[in-house]
């Protein structure tokens, strides 16, 4: 057979592993230093030029017309946005956030943009297979390199690649050429049956056919920003002739003295050197260690390991979330002719489930690592930013306050986009399991052949790329979407995008992790009876009354994935995005209600915060420092009173994924850190009650409250604790404990009065540390002056925690 046709039939192979889920970009061990091993990166980020004109002005087809209507660009940065260029070209305001300057950016909707730039052609490119790789384009782009079209792309949330081997000028410079038509002039042309006009908001139905942020179209948490650009990293690669283009790895078994690891391959070389190749793993971590190698028979392969010792991967409190690094080299006799590295970890993840929980008999929702019951701890994640080109400069920081708190979980939220690589490493790092939604939130979407192909090329790009972290414990097929059929007289089990194809993709790509259709997940039995009640895993919302009502106490379900409760930001955030003249009274006034958020202009939030403070102090204060600081004690002690009373239950209870750390923008809302990282009074009292150890005071029961020590953790625990009345000084109850591993402990109870407004104060060690906690004993309303009084001694308990802060 011809070299020619060896190559035929490679290349065949490798469009047929493409098909089969190969990531769209893989992280290879070389860069431009040591391309032999591996794939070169070129960056083509920096300074671009962007043209810009209401769509269809100019009858454009092509870059070379730019010229010709005698268009002046202006500098666009990628990654970036339209709108932020917009904004620093003096076009838009400075601070996009500020007032009601969000608004606009309505007009330029429905503009379609350009962008454009040079570059060079690199040294050492001949004879190499070369790609032009875009990791994220907002959102409906054709693209042209030196004036031909190389592709076409739809989906602003995944990775698009063009070879553009043989395209590229051998001394001119190269010129590549995006437009991006408008999503909303998009979305106007599709035709909507009457499903698929099912919204949760009004004001976003343009979203369901077009693959951006759902967020974007404007949420209760977001604004409208519905903008575009090269929202990620453009590159040029330089391919090997021989690579590693995959690697997968699964824990089929894991104990402290055995691991069963399954790691398949994809291998880019030429099907004649396969007699001569072995690929060998040498995997490390600290003095953990382990190697394997085995014969080439096909590009493609499975290798079966056994670890003995392994170092595991745990959710943090549970243990170290150790890491691998592993080296993978192909090897032709002794010569390493490609090589990559990966970073894994050793763990099983299981979820238990039931499709129906009942007072007869209780369903299951429990994660389990290692065999080991996990009691969740964590949050939503919700967007970074409005414009997504500034996430990654924001993770470290936002992770940093995950970890602060003690979450050991969180809920990458559907109507976002998927977060990068990095953003997994550092929850590979500290020990943080992530539940990912895919992105569809709160609508019927379409569920033509077109649309179920998008979702499945999007499900195949995100679920390839990101399987390999430890931290992903979980794919879920998208955000209340279940919900959104029953609630409108559907029936959720039509849905074929995440009954079919979402589910297809995983068993093929990943198909060792657990998957759930929806969240919350609507089983055909719960549908047919109607009743929320029934499922074993619930978004806690409902009236957002009284935070110890009914509705919250007598839930049902066994893992609760959303719950929150307003707080209002410091003062010196709410200046930085509202005028002085607009600062207060908050009541209808626009700037509050634009950013509470409502982009139909409905106040509700703003009232549902003061009626919170109403509820617990019994009035409303006319100060507006006052108000800030009744909100934030309302929602410190409902967030507070929620952790504690899923860790009280546990195990009928197995989870919280509270709503939520961080905000993406400037705003009124439920997030316990503001935009501009200013932490509210929920930060503090929720980081006390995330501890693997601690001690709580459960409600009244035949005029006693229990006492418990909660234990979520592998180790047995142990300590002094008290419990003491925060004005008398009296103490009500003092003792040793010896608490289990992941168990509760009743340490005894405390007589009480419902009538009793009192402030308990609770101190405990445990293994040597100590910790602090407190109790708010008896029914509203309580007095705000007094609750001052209390902050400064529930803050004097620990260090760091200044009370003279709150609500600046």
């Amino acid at each position: 057979m011809g070299t020619k046709q060896v190559r035929s039939n490679l290349l065949t192979l490798y469009l047929i592993a493409m098909a089969l889920c190969l990531p769209v970009r893989t992280s290879l061990a070389a860069t431009s230093e040591n391309p032999p091993s591996g794939a070169a990166h070129v960056s083509l980020n920096g300074a671009w030029k962007l043209f810009y004109f209401p769509q269809g002005k100019f009858q454009i087809t092509n870059p070379d017309q730019l010229k010709t209507h005698g268009l002046t660009p202006i500098e666009a940065m990628v990654p970036g946005e339209t709108a932020l260029d917009l904004s620093r070209q003096g076009i838009l305001p400075a601070d996009l956030f500020f007032g009601e300057n969000i608004k606009k950016l309505k007009p330029y909707e429905l503009y379609e943009w350009w962008y454009q730039r040079e570059f060079a052609t690199p040294a050492g490119t001949a004879g190499r297979k070369l790609e032009l790789h875009f990791r994220g384009v907002d959102c409906l782009a054709t693209y042209w390199l030196n004036g031909k079209i190389i592709g076409e792309s739809q989906d602003s949330m995944i990775d698009y690649s063009f070879d553009v081997t043989g395209k590229l000028n051998a001394t001119a410079p190269n010129v590549i050429t995006i437009r991006l038509r408008s999503p909303i002039i998009e979305a106007a042309g599709k035709e909507y049956d009457p499903a698929y006009t099912v919204k949760a908001l009004d004001t976003n139905q343009e979203a369901n056919w077009i693959r951006r942020p759902a967020h974007s179209y404007g949420w209760d948490i977001m604004p409208r920003a519905v903008t575009a650009g090269l929202w990620r990293p453009v590159e040029l690669v330089i391919h090997a002739p021989q690579e590693i283009t995959t690697m997968y790895f699964t824990t089929l078994e894991a104990d402290a003295t055995h691991a069963s690891l399954v790691v398949t391959y994809q291998l880019k070389t030429e099907l004649e050197l396969i007699p001569q190749l072995r690929l060998r793993l040498r995997a490390q971590c600290g003095d953990g260690t382990f190697t394997y190698t085995q014969k080439v028979e096909f590009p493609v392969g499975r290798m079966e390991i056994e670890v003995k010792n392994p170092k595991l991967w745990w959710p943090r409190g549970y243990g170290d979330a150790s890491l691998y690094n592993v080296t993978t080299d192909l090897l032709q006799g002794d010569q390493v002719v490609a090589s990559r590295q990966d970073t894994i970890g050793i763990r099983k993840a299981e979820l238990i489930r039931t499709e129906i929980t009942t007072m007869e008999k209780p369903g299951q929702f429990m994660f389990k690592v290692n065999g080991v019951p996990i009691m969740v701890k964590g949050s939503n994640w919700v967007p970074a930013d409005a414009f997504h080109s500034r996430d990654a400069g924001r993770y470290e920081k936002i992770m940093a306050l995950f970890v602060d708190l003690k979450c050991n979980f969180l809920r990458s939220w559907g109507g976002n986009v998927y977060e990068d690589d990095a953003f997994f490493n550092i929850c590979d790092r500290n020990g943080i399991m992530v539940w990912q939604d895919f992105a569809m939130a709160d609508a019927v979407y379409p569920l033509t052949d077109d649309f179920l192909d998008i979702i499945r090329k999007e499900a195949v790009s995100v679920v390839s790329k990101l399987r390999n972290h430890p931290s992903l414990v979980l794919w879920t097929g998208d955000n209340e979407v279940d919900g959104a059929y029953l609630f409108h007289g559907l029936d959720p089990a039509k849905n074929k995008i995440n009954r079919e194809v979402i589910p297809d993709v995983v068993f093929r790509c990943d198909p060792y992790r657990p998957y759930l259709p929806s969240s919350p997940y609507i089983s055909p039995e719960v549908a047919a009876k109607g009743d929320h009640r029934l499922m074993p895993e619930e978004h806690l919302w409902g009236p957002r009354d009284y935070f110890k009502s009914t509705y919250y106490t007598e839930h049902t379900a066994e893992f609760v994935s959303e719950a929150g409760y307003h707080g209002c930001p410091s003062l010196s955030s709410l200046k930085g995005f509202i005028d002085g003249q607009h600062l207060w009274p908050a009541t209808n006034d626009p700037q509050w209600v634009l950013h509470s958020v409502d982009w139909a202009g409905n106040p509700y939030r703003i009232k549902l915060m003061a009626n919170q403070v109403q509820e617990l102090f019994g009035v409303v204060p006319d100060k507006i420092e006052d108000f800030i600081l009744a909100s934030q004690v309302s929602q410190a002690e409902a967030m507070k009173f929620l952790i504690e009373m899923t860790r009280l239950r546990k195990w009928n209870s197995t989870g919280l994924v509270w709503w939520n750390v961080m905000d993406g923008w400037p705003q009124i809302s439920d997030a316990i850190v503001d935009y501009f990282f200013n932490k509210k009074l929920a930060y503090y009292y929720i980081r006390r009650v995330q501890e693997p150890v601690v001690v709580m005071v459960d409600e009244p029961k035949n005029w006693h409250c229990r006492v418990v020590a909660g234990n979520d953790s592998r180790e047995d625990a142990s300590g002094h604790y008290r419990v003491w009345d925060a004005d008398s000084g009296e103490t009500l109850l003092e003792g040793d404990y010896a608490s289990k591993a992941n168990e509760n402990l009743e340490l005894g109870t405390i007589p009480v009065f419902h009538s009793g407004k009192r402030l308990f104060l609770i101190e405990w060690t445990a293994n040597g540390k100590k910790y602090a906690n407190h109790y708010l004993q008896g029914m509203p309303p309580y007095s705000l002056a007094q609750y001052k009084v209390w902050l400064s001694k529930i803050a004097a308990l620990e260090e760091g925690f200044d009370a003279a802060t709150i609500g600046k």
